[in-house]
Order: C-alpha cells, then structure tokens, then sequence
C-alpha cells in the first residue's frame, strides 16, 4: 500500500513537470518548434514517462492549453465575482478576458497555436467549455432580469465571444500603448448597447 500511494506521487510529480516544461517550451518557441527530445531533456524523464502521461506531443498540448483556459477562467470569476451586480460582473468579467489574454504566454497557446494545432472545431469546443458557457449564463441571467431585451442568447454569445476572441487576438499582434484600454473601452461601449433602455 505504501509503496502505492508513493507511486501515485512520483507519477503525479511527473505529470506535473511534463505539463509545466511543455507549457514553458511550447509559450517560449510555439508547438511546432517544439520537439518531444526537448521536453522529455527539459522535464528530465524518459519518452516512456512522457507516453506514460501523453499520447504524444499534440495530448501534451491539450492539457497545457486545457491549464491554461482554466487559469484564465480563474482570473475572470475571480474579477467579477467581486461584484453583486450582474451587469458589472458582465462588464469586469469581459474586461479582464482581454487583460488576460495580453499575456504573450497565453496568447501563444490558447489563442494562436490552439486552434492551429487542435483544428478549429476542437479549439471551439474547449473555449464553449471554458468561458463560453459563463457568458450565456450571464447575459442568460441579465435577460431574466431585464438588464438586457429577451433574445435568443446562443447567438449573442457567440458573437460576443467572436469579438472579444478576435479583440484578444488583435491585442497580440499590436504593439500600441494605448491599444488595451482602448479596446477595453469600445468594449464597454459594444457592451453598453445591449442594455434594455
């Protein structure tokens, strides 16, 4: 049994570094320029310890993208769980999507390589599983309580998730000073048109 539960760890210590040096190498050189040497070298394990966590190298990727759209999830909830207003928890939540997404890191696996090595019909699928679902039930939530007109939501979700994507994509290639609060504020003012009255 103890030897188990001291198994369990090591395995569970590798998983990590595998996620940790995979997600370092994949946001410093990108998922193409990343070989499997390099991270089994980087990790230090084998590639029977890497094909003991991973499928291969595309799994790999998955999971460090998967960690990464949680943390951003994280950070999103985290800002508009600071406010009881449903409408402001709408407006601080999509806000910091876009400063979220600023990070180079982040930009790199979640908005450039995920769906370039996933297949846009994956990468949609993590993104409705991890943010898109939080903004129906937000916009879902201010039209039962009349901050926005009754409408179909999966239509609006998807264009503003569309937008704060392409916004968050646009980010990354600028290299503005002003271009953040910028977008931040045409995004309050897309936002500001959605309200009933």
């Amino acid at each position: 049994m103890r030897t188990d539960g001291i198994r369990a760890r090591q395995r569970e210590r590798t998983r990590r570094v595998l996620l940790r040096e995979g997600r370092r190498l994949f946001a410093d050189h990108g998922y193409a320029a990343v070989s499997l040497a390099q991270i089994t070298e980087a990790a230090g394990v084998t590639k029977g310890a890497l094909y003991h966590h991973f499928a291969g190298k595309t799994e790999l990727f998955h999971a460090v993208l998967t960690a990464v759209q949680d943390e951003v999830g994280r950070r999103v909830a985290a800002v508009a769980d600071q406010y009881a207003d449903p409408w402001d928890r709408l407006v601080a939540g999509s806000e910091e999507f876009l400063a979220a997404t600023t990070d180079p890191d982040t930009q790199r696996i979640m908005l450039v390589d995920g769906p370039a090595v996933l297949g846009w019909n994956e990468w949609r699928a993590m993104d409705q599983a991890a943010s898109a679902r939080h903004l129906h039930d937000a916009l879902a939530a201010l039209m039962d309580n009349g901050a926005i007109p009754r409408q179909p939501v999966a239509p609006l979700v998807h264009l503003l998730s569309g937008a704060m994507n392409e916004a968050a994509l646009w980010l990354a290639a600028s290299a503005g000073p002003d271009d953040l609060a910028d977008t931040t504020a045409a995004l309050r003012r897309l936002l500001g048109a959605l309200r009933a009255g």
